[in-house]
C-alpha cells in the first residue's frame, strides 16, 4: 500500500512524526540533520527518495525561524533528490497574523511564507487551523486545510454536560464562525466577546454579547494561545458574567511571552490543545491537556498518498475547499 510513501521529519516535532509514523506503520526515513558551527543547517538523506511520494513534516513553530528555513533546506533536498511529488505537513503555520496590510508599511508575512514554500519546490501543503482560512490562496499550489476542532469537541464531549447547562463563546467577532462550529458538535448557546486591539500585543475585553450566561459552564474556543492575553480575558469577562466553569480549547499552544502567568491568574477549569507543536510550558500547569492530532494527519497522508477525497475528514459542518 504504501511502496512509494517516504515520511521524513525536521527537528521542530519529532514526537508527532514518529506518532504519525506509526499511526500509518511507516518509517520515518533515516537522515543526518545537524547544524555547521555557525548555525547553518546540514541536511543529508540517507534514503532514497527517487520517483516517491514524500511528505515533510515540520511545523514553524518557534524557534520559527530556524523551523522554516530548516523546512526550506528540507524540501530544496527532497526536490534535488528527484522526488516525484513533495507534500508539506504543516501542523502549525508560521507567520499568519499578517496576512493583511491593516496599515501603511507593513508586510504580508504569511503571503512570503507561502511563496518560499512554494519556490523551494512543494507540490502541496497539508496544514492545520491556519488562522485565517483565505491564506490558503497565498499558495499556488493545493492546499489541504484540517480543523482540529473535532477532536478538540470529543474531548470536551466526555465531560458530560448537557446542552442546557453549557454556553460557547467566541473571543472576538473574528472567531464566531469557528463558534458556530463548536456550538454544531456540543450544543448549547453562542456568546461572543466584544474584544478592541489597542496594540499588536494588547487587547481590551468589555462586553459580552448574547444571553445570559449565569451559572452555565462556558467553553472559549481559539485557534493559538500565544501570549493568553486575549482568551484570558475572555475567559474572565465569562466568570465575571456568572459563568461557573470556564474550559478553554486552542489548537496551536504556542504560549510565549507571559502566557503562563496569565494562564494562572484566571480560574480555568482545565485547559485543552493539540500536539500541533511541542509542549511549550514548563513545568506543565495541571489543568492542562493535549489531545493528539496525529491520527488525523496519518489518515489525511494516507488518502492523499493513495489518491482518494480527504472529506471524510470534515464532518459537522468543517468543510474543505480543495478536500476532493
Amino acid at each position: 500500500m504504501y511502496d512509494h510513501l517516504t515520511l521524513i521529519s525536521g527537528r521542530a516535532h519529532p514526537k508527532l512524526s514518529a506518532d504519525i509514523a506509526e499511526y500509518l506503520g511507516v518509517p520515518l526515513a533515516a537522515m543526518e540533520l545537524s547544524d555547521f558551527p555557525d548555525g547553518e543547517t546540514s541536511i543529508k538523506l540517507n534514503h532514497n527518495v527517487r520517483g516517491r511520494d514524500v511528505f515533510l513534516i515540520q511545523p514553524t513553530a518557534p524557534p520559527v525561524n530556524q523551523n522554516l528555513m530548516e523546512l526550506l533546506i528540507l524540501i530544496d533536498t527532497c526536490k534535488r533528490a528527484s522526488a516525484e511529488r513533495i507534500t508539506v505537513v504543516l501542523p502549525y503555520f508560521g507567520y499568519a497574523r499578517q496576512d493583511r496590510k491593516d496599515s501603511g508599511r507593513v508586510p504580508i508575512t504569511a503571503k512570503l511564507v507561502a511563496n518560499l514554500i512554494t519556490t523551494a519546490g512543494a507540490d502541496r501543503v497539508l496544514a492545520v487551523d491556519l488562522h485565517a482560512a483565505q491564506i490558503q490562496g497565498f499558495f499556488d499550489l493545493p492546499v489541504d486545510h484540517l480543523y482540529a476542532a473535532r477532536i478538540l469537541d470529543d474531548h470536551f464531549r466526555t465531560l458530560g454536560y448537557s446542552s442546557d447547562e453549557t454556553v460557547v463563546i467566541s473571543p472576538d467577532e473574528g472567531s464566531i464562525k469557528r463558534a458556530m462550529q463548536h456550538v454544531e458538535n456540543l450544543g448549547g448557546a453562542l456568546a461572543i466577546i466584544d474584544k478592541r486591539r489597542s496594540s499588536a500585543t494588547e487587547t481590551r475585553q468589555a462586553n459580552l454579547i448574547g444571553g445570559s450566561i449565569e451559572g452555565k459552564v462556558a467553553f472559549l474556543f481559539d485557534d493559538m494561545i500565544s501570549t493568553a492575553g486575549s482568551i484570558c480575558g475572555a475567559a474572565k469577562i465569562a466568570l465575571r458574567f456568572g459563568a461557573r466553569k470556564v474550559y478553554i480549547g486552542a489548537t496551536h499552544g504556542v504560549f510565549c511571552g507571559n502566557a503562563a502567568e496569565n494562564l494562572a491568574g484566571v480560574d480555568i477549569e482545565e485547559i485543552v490543545v493539540t500536539d500541533s507543536i511541542p509542549p511549550r510550558l514548563h513545568p506543565t500547569p495541571p489543568n492542562m491537556r493535549t489531545v493528539s492530532i496525529a491520527p488525523m494527519l496519518g489518515e489525511a497522508i494516507r488518502r492523499i498518498h493513495r489518491n482518494e477525497s480527504v472529506s471524510v475528514l470534515f464532518r459537522n459542518g468543517h468543510k474543505n475547499d480543495n478536500a476532493d
